[in-house]
């Protein structure tokens, strides 16, 4: 039988950094985490070689593997507070600032670029946000260090590296089943091979769940079976927007990225622009039962002609629903039948002109797709109206801030969909309503993105060391 004191399910941000602070603070007792992917050095996307997405089994190399899908997106740390998620309204704004900038430190001293975007420039800062109040938009300040996709990698890799050379057991390729209860408290978890095999028991004072995006839908339904306390949040449905980098030109040069959100008419929800890549790659990433979704990657050192922003819209929902993870599901799936199990792109100008969009349109227009395999065709087909009407009234919005966003040629991919709507209910403290369990990062629904995930962490292990 395999006892630790501290069981990390999930090598994502959350899990790492809360290694790493326990590491840092002399903890000397048993730390293992479990991983159902691979370590980063054998991470490989063959789409990389071969142009075409594999669709690989068990499970995608971007999204599953030590450092999640953080080592193979574009890497970008958001060092404010006011972005990545509910976190600060845990457990307060002023602590959540302060340990950003502690976290940041950590990243730096594993090779993060010293280099911020989005600082200075304050007078050309105040214009845009002149235009952007115009415009029925917020913008939110927020500096941004970039760490870039390949460099994210090694960064990641010399965590690794340190975390194994310092004593914590990592077991790639397992993968947690379910969580062994004994009365209302967690005794550790069931594991299997990620291919499947014998169920093995593996027991620990503290267990801590974080499984990142990628487990958001399977924490979902432990919770439901288990009753931990939890409540259905928001899920966010949107498109990833692909521009001319002539476009965004301003904003890259002052902001890097353009945090901005809005409540469009008619209906008012929270739409916001995420994860923007000057001069990055669009790309696809692959979930559970074979659902493709769209991302982007932003390289330091290799460059596109375009700039490519995912374009969310916030879904909260009510009695008597409580499934909003599976909804956002089939929004994908839905979508992915239309393209044969691909990546839809349509043009702007055509969603307004009430056609699809063909393929040999595509290649006269002077914007060219980074995703080569993706599939010309009409999202709008698959897309809820609600959502769709909220996305062409914000693009029409941000046009007045970036003129030419709302080009003919712009770019539309779909499905954009981001998994942690699922909120687990918890103490300032991380506690759960089971003893002894612990959930964080974004499967938890209180963060979104590296940064605050890798905060959540750090905030953990000082629970624990307490």
């Amino acid at each position: 039988m395999k006892k630790y004191d501290v069981l990390i399910v999930g090598a994502g941000p959350a899990g790492i950094f809360t290694a790493i602070e326990l590491l840092r603070n002399g903890y000397d007792k048993s730390i293992c985490i479990v991983e159902k992917g691979q370590p980063v050095e054998r991470r490989a996307c063959p789409k990389t070689r071969g142009g075409e997405c594999r669709n690989c089994k068990p499970y995608c190399h971007i999204t599953t593997g030590f450092s999640g899908a953080g080592a193979f997106s574009d890497g970008k740390l958001s060092l404010s507070h006011e972005v990545g998620g509910e976190l600060p309204q845990l457990i307060g704004s002023e602590l959540a600032q302060n340990l950003i900038d502690y976290t940041d430190k950590i990243y730096l001293e594993f090779g993060a670029d010293e280099h911020i975007e989005g600082v200075g420039n304050e007078q050309k800062v105040r214009e845009i946000r002149k235009k952007a109040i115009k415009a029925g938009l917020k913008l939110v300040d927020c500096p941004i260090r970039h760490l870039g996709t390949e460099k994210a990698q090694e960064l990641y890799l010399a965590i690794e590296k340190y975390l194994l050379a310092n004593g914590v057991e990592i077991l790639f390729g397992m993968q947690c089943d379910n969580i062994i209860l004994e009365g209302d408290e967690c005794k550790g978890i069931y594991i299997e091979s990620a291919k499947g095999g014998d169920r093995q028991e593996i027991f620990a004072e503290k267990t801590i769940i974080a499984t990142g995006r990628r487990g958001a839908d399977w924490l979902e339904k432990i919770c439901a079976e288990h009753n931990i306390a939890h409540a259905p949040g928001v899920v966010d449905i949107g498109v990833r927007v692909e521009v001319r980098n002539e476009i965004m030109e301003e904003i890259n040069d002052v902001l890097y990225e353009s945090k901005l959100i809005g409540y469009p008419e008619p209906f008012k929800n929270k739409v916001r622009i995420f994860c923007q890549n000057p001069g990055g790659f669009v790309s696809q990433e692959n979930y559970d039962h074979d659902l493709a979704v769209v991302n982007g990657h932003s390289y330091k050192e290799m460059k596109s002609e375009n700039t490519n922003l995912a374009i969310l819209c916030s879904h909260s929902f009510t009695e008597p629903f409580k499934q909003p993870i599976e909804y956002a599901q089939k929004v994908g799936e839905l979508t992915n039948m239309l393209g044969a199990g691909k990546i839809l792109v349509q043009r702007y100008g055509d969603i307004l002109s009430g056609k699809r969009t063909w393929q040999k349109e595509l290649g006269f227009s002077n914007v060219k797709p980074t995703l080569k395999d993706a599939v010309a065709g009409d999202i709008t087909a698959a897309m809820p109206y609600r959502a769709m009407l909220n996305i062409i009234n914000f693009i029409q919005a941000v046009d007045k801030v970036v003129p030419g966003f709302a080009g003919y040629e712009t770019l539309l991919y779909s499905p954009e969909l981001k998994f942690y709507s699922n909120k687990i209910k918890m103490d300032e403290n991380l506690n759960t309503s089971i003893k002894g369990l612990h959930c964080l990062g974004d499967s938890s629904g209180w963060t979104r993105g590296l940064m605050m995930a890798s905060v959540m962490g750090v905030y953990m292990a000082r629970n624990i060391l307490k």
